[in-house]
């Protein structure tokens, strides 16, 4: 579970990490008198559960009145990254000389939570991480033991923190951590942890993910779960009982085993390709929750092939091939190109059961990405 920036901060602020004075703002009256509360300049901040929300237009600096509720009323409302923008945070703007990134998550290569710090603040640390790896200092923890002060002390050091204020960041670090442990966290950031010129840190941003099993464990949290925060096609998912994610490109994924799906979206990417999805039907899948999983993949407006990917073991090969037919045989004209490998179980009767003027038969599993990959290609052209 996804808290926004607002909820985090209360989190972090009620643990002792420094954070600016802000108000949550529904219209932009109540933004405007949050604004004359706080004292200009503030930023107004769309509250929604994505990144780059400033690049995308949702967090605007503003000097006075007129401006905070022009930029509140832009704001409030708008689409921002498919997610509908229903409120903002109007916060104190900080006046900073440095910006830093600390966070804890689960290092699962590893296989224990790792601490980072990074005086790369302020931009998306995935591509820190990707482009300059040694820019982010990173410290595993033994859960038993916990983040040791002289663990934090290091990241702090190694990162390159200026010495004046490398005792406080090392204090929030530890902090961080504790929530990250004590709250059942997937992940504890803030991104950017601001340095202002009387050496002070603030947290101008948080992020807190919540594992949802464990939400029974801390009921003040789950109740801040916000059911309508989530993108549509994961809910729909949630609906038809679907392990579903949604990704950035334009080649739908469908499979049944988290594995299976796994060497599709590998295979995508290694052909060239951009995964749209994960998108695991399980196992034992009939006719319908095969037409549910292609309609899923078809809501996706970024998508513009699929690549249906079936090894028959519990799932028969015959009953996916319906479930195929069915699905493709509701629409007039078929949205996006598909493209079908089926092995194992009953897979040469589903062959035989596969409308091919609907869709495209592939006997491998590299040939039928290949030929989805190339479609998508067809589309984008």
């Amino acid at each position: 579970m996804k808290l926004h920036e607002y909820q985090a901060k209360g989190v972090f602020a009620d643990a002792g990490i420094p954070t600016p004075a802000s108000q949550l703002a529904e219209t932009a009256d109540e933004a405007v008198a949050a604004a004359d509360d706080i004292g200009y300049p503030v930023a107004i901040k769309a509250q929604v559960q994505v990144g780059g929300r400033g690049k995308a237009g949702g967090i605007e600096l503003v000097e006075n009145a007129d401006e905070a509720r022009e930029a509140a009323e832009r704001i409030i409302g708008m689409d921002l990254k498919g997610l509908h923008v229903d409120s903002v945070l109007v916060e104190e703007a900080v006046d900073f000389v440095n910006e830093l990134y600390i966070g804890v998550t689960m290092d699962r290569n590893e296989g224990r939570p790792v601490a980072m710090v990074s005086t790369k603040g302020g931009v998306d640390i995935e591509e820190v991480a990707a482009e300059n790896p040694d820019a982010i200092a990173r410290e595993h923890v033994d859960p038993a033991f916990g983040l040791h002060p002289y663990q934090a002390r290091r990241a702090v050091y190694d990162a390159g923190v200026d010495r004046d204020v490398a005792g406080d960041v090392a204090s929030v670090l530890t902090t961080l951590y504790s929530l990250w442990d004590d709250r059942d966290a997937t992940e504890t950031e803030i991104n950017p942890l601001m340095v202002t010129a009387d050496d002070e840190v603030i947290a101008a941003d948080a992020v807190m993910n919540i594992d949802e099993d464990a939400l029974f464990r801390h009921p003040d949290l789950a109740e801040m779960e916000d059911e309508t925060a989530g993108d549509e096609l994961e809910a729909k998912a949630n609906e038809y009982g679907f392990d579903y994610v949604r990704l950035s490109g334009n080649v739908g994924i469908i499979g049944n085993g988290a594995g299976l799906v796994m060497t599709t979206l590998d295979l995508v990417d290694y052909y060239g390709g951009e995964p749209a999805n994960f998108l695991d039907i399980g196992g034992g899948a009939k006719a319908e929750r095969v037409a549910n999983a292609l309609d899923m993949v078809f809501s996706d407006e970024n998508v513009d092939s699929v690549v249906f990917n079936i090894f028959g073991g519990i799932t028969r090969g015959d009953e996916v091939a319906k479930g195929i037919n069915a699905a493709l045989e509701q629409f007039d004209e078929i949205p996006k190109p598909v493209v079908v490998r089926l092995a194992g179980t009953n897979a040469e009767e589903g062959m035989e059961i596969l409308n091919t003027d609907l869709v495209e038969v592939q006997g491998t599993l590299e040939d039928a990405v290949q030929r989805a990959v190339a479609r998508a290609e067809e589309v984008d052209q």
